[in-house]
C-alpha cells in the first residue's frame, strides 16, 4: 500500500480505498497521462468542469498574468477588477432579472448561500414560518449540511444523515413521461404547505449526480408558475448544467424561465480553480439585506480571472454547434444499446450520454476495463455516463462510446 492508499481520503471512499486510484503525471487537451505511460481520454471533464480541456494556453495565461498582480485578497471591505468584470459578465449572460451576485468558493457553498438567501428573505418579510424547502426526488445539490438536506433522502448519497438533517418536502421526480403527474404532486404539496415553504430548489432539465435523470421543459415552466401562484421562491441549481452542457447556455433557457436565485459552479472557471456563484434578483437582494455569509477565499482573483477568460473562450467559440455534434454522436452510438438486456435505459441530451444498467456495476472491474480501452469514466451505482470536454474530437468521442459499448458487451459473457 502506498501513502495515498493509507492516508488520503478520496471522494465517497474509505481508507484504504477499495478501488484503485490512478496517479496523473500530466494532462493535455482531453487526455490524462497516467503513471506508467498509460494515456486516457477524460470522458468526465473532471466531474463536468474541464470544458476547454487541460493545459489550455488561454486559461494558463490568465492565471499567469493575474498571479503577478495579486493572487488573493480578502473580499470584506476590498474588491478587485477581476471580480467586478466577472460579476458584470455573469449578469449579462444569465437569465433575465438576475443582477446581484455572491461569489462562493464551491458548488455546495453556492447552494448553502441560496438557501440562506431564501430563509433571510422570508424572515425579513415577517414570515418566520417559511423555513422549509420543496424539491423533486432524485436531486443532488452538494455535500454540506444544508445542501444534503435537499438531496434525495432515500436513494441519494446522504441517507446516513437523515436522522440529523432538517426534513423538507420531497415531490415526484419528473421524467420524460410523467410531467403532468409530477406537476400535480408539486401543486398538491404547495397548496397544502406553502405557508411553511421558503423556496423550491431543483436542477433544470437534467438531475445530475442523483441519477442523471432528464425531464421535459414543461415541468420547469410549470414549477415556475406554481411557485409564483403559491408565493414560493424558485432556486435553480445550474452547477452541473450551466455553461452549455445541455445545448443551451443555461438549462433554464429550455423553458424560457428565470429563477429568483441561481447557483453556478463547475465549468465556471473551465475546471481550473474552485469557484461558484449565487445570483439573485434585485427584489430578493433588497429584502435579504445583510447576507450572513463570507468565505475566506470569496472572490479569489485567480479564480475570477480564469473564469472571465473561460466564459469569453466559450462564447467566442461555435459552442452551440459543437454541443449539437456531440449530442448527435452520442445518440447514434449509445441509443442502440438500449436493446441489450443488461441496459435498462439510455439517455442523451447535449454533451451528456448516460447508460443505466439493470444491475449495479462493479466499479473496480469496469474502471480497469475502461482504462485498458483508453478512457477515463467514473461509474457509480447502475450508471455509466460521459460528459466530455467540448473540445473533444469526433474520433476521441467515438473511443469513449466504443469503450462504453464494450462494458455493455461484457455482460453477454
Amino acid at each position: 500500500m502506498n501513502f495515498d492508499d493509507q492516508h488520503i481520503w478520496h471522494p465517497y471512499a474509505k481508507i484504504p480505498n477499495a478501488v484503485p486510484t490512478y496517479l496523473v503525471e500530466s494532462a493535455d487537451n482531453v487526455y490524462l497521462n497516467l503513471e506508467g505511460g498509460k494515456r486516457v481520454i477524460d470522458g468526465m471533464s473532471s466531474w463536468w468542469s474541464m470544458i476547454h480541456g487541460y493545459n489550455n494556453p488561454v486559461l494558463n495565461q490568465a492565471i499567469k498574468d493575474q498571479i503577478d498582480s495579486v493572487s488573493h485578497v480578502m473580499f470584506g471591505g476590498l474588491t478587485h477588477q477581476p471580480a467586478i468584470d466577472l460579476c458584470q459578465l455573469l449578469i449579462q449572460i444569465t437569465p433575465p432579472g438576475l443582477d446581484k451576485v455572491f461569489l462562493a468558493d464551491s458548488g455546495s457553498v453556492s447552494v448553502e448561500v441560496s438557501l440562506k438567501m431564501a430563509l433571510q428573505y422570508w424572515y425579513n418579510k415577517g414570515r418566520i414560518d417559511k423555513t422549509h424547502f420543496v424539491t423533486p426526488r432524485g436531486g443532488y445539490h452538494g455535500d454540506t449540511f444544508g445542501a444534503m438536506s435537499v438531496c434525495d433522502p432515500e436513494n441519494g448519497m446522504h441517507h446516513l444523515f437523515q436522522g440529523v438533517l432538517t426534513t423538507h418536502y420531497f415531490v415526484t421526480k419528473p421524467n420524460l413521461k410523467n410531467t403532468s403527474k409530477a406537476l400535480a404532486d408539486l401543486k398538491k404539496v404547495l397548496k397544502e404547505s406553502h405557508n411553511n415553504i421558503a423556496a423550491m430548489i431543483l436542477e433544470p432539465i437534467v438531475q445530475g449526480a442523483g441519477g442523471m435523470n432528464i425531464y421535459e421543459p414543461e415541468y420547469l415552466k410549470g414549477a415556475r408558475s406554481l411557485c409564483d401562484t403559491f408565493g414560493v421562491l424558485l432556486i435553480v441549481d445550474e452547477i452541473a448544467t450551466g455553461f452549455g452542457r445541455t445545448g443551451k447556455l443555461f438549462g433554464c433557457e429550455h423553458a424560457n424561465i428565470s429563477p429568483d436565485i441561481l447557483c453556478l459552479g463547475k465549468a465556471l472557471t473551465g475546471g481550473y480553480m474552485t469557484m461558484a456563484a449565487t445570483l439573485s434578483t434585485a427584489e430578493v437582494a433588497e429584502t435579504v439585506g445583510v447576507l450572513m455569509h463570507g468565505p475566506t477565499f470569496m472572490g479569489n482573483p485567480l479564480s475570477c480571472s480564469v473564469a472571465n477568460r473561460s466564459i469569453e473562450l466559450l462564447l467566442s467559440s461555435d459552442w452551440e454547434n459543437r454541443i449539437f455534434q456531440i449530442e448527435n454522436i452520442l445518440k447514434l452510438e449509445l441509443l442502440p444499446l438500449k436493446k441489450q438486456k443488461s441496459v435498462s435505459d439510455v439517455r442523451v441530451i447535449g454533451a451528456i450520454g448516460v447508460l443505466e444498467f439493470e444491475s449495479l456495476l462493479d466499479m473496480k472491474v469496469v474502471q480497469e476495463e475502461l482504462i485498458e480501452n483508453g478512457v477515463w469514466l467514473r461509474p457509480y451505482g447502475k450508471l455509466l455516463y460521459t460528459m466530455p470536454p467540448y473540445v473533444i474530437k469526433d474520433e476521441e468521442l467515438l473511443t469513449i462510446t466504443k469503450a462504453m459499448s464494450a462494458i455493455v458487451n461484457s455482460f453477454k459473457d
